[in-house]
């Protein structure tokens, strides 16, 4: 939102400033009317560069700012520091076969999480004991130990939001 804002204001900004350029007149002739006197032109490129430079450091830092709230999932789940390594260990490891918004995984092969909303029961047990019935599709023991509690947790958290 912030992004496509600031994009916005970019070029309305710049749009003004051609329109201003436009407006101000070329070289004076005879016949032509005088046009602003130097003091007023002075203040007019003093303020356009006050404002260019406004833009061009407030904009990127409000941009910086809304992109550092790394602890924050889509759909605005809060996340710990163990659901952040769940979601770095579901990154390496899950997001090849399944898709999950919160950990920009796009997998075609396993299922949808976000539609699917395992509880962290479900995914704990699918992590430990693997799916389809001994097929191969998804093996047992792809992560164990802590690093499943987190993945679960961190799964159970984001899935559908």
């Amino acid at each position: 939102m912030i992004t496509a804002l600031a994009f916005i204001i970019t070029f309305v900004v710049v749009g003004l400033i051609v329109v201003a350029a436009a407006f101000s007149g070329g070289r004076r002739t005879a016949d032509r009317p005088p046009g602003p006197s130097r003091r007023s032109r002075r203040s007019v490129g003093i303020l356009v560069g006050l404002l260019v430079l406004a833009l061009g450091v407030i904009v990127p830092a409000l941009v910086i700012a809304a992109g550092r709230d790394s602890k924050k999932a889509p759909g605005g789940v809060r996340l710990t520091a163990a659901d952040e390594r769940g979601r770095e260990i579901f990154a390496q490891r899950c997001a090849t076969c399944h898709t999950l918004q919160a950990a920009n995984a796009v997998g075609k092969v396993g299922p949808n999480l976000d539609q699917l909303r395992p509880p962290k029961a479900l995914v704990l047990d699918a992590v430990q004991k693997g799916r389809a019935r001994g097929q191969g599709q998804m093996p047992a023991g792809l992560v164990d130990g802590q690093d499943a509690q987190q993945v679960a947790t961190f799964v159970a958290k984001v899935a559908g939001h």
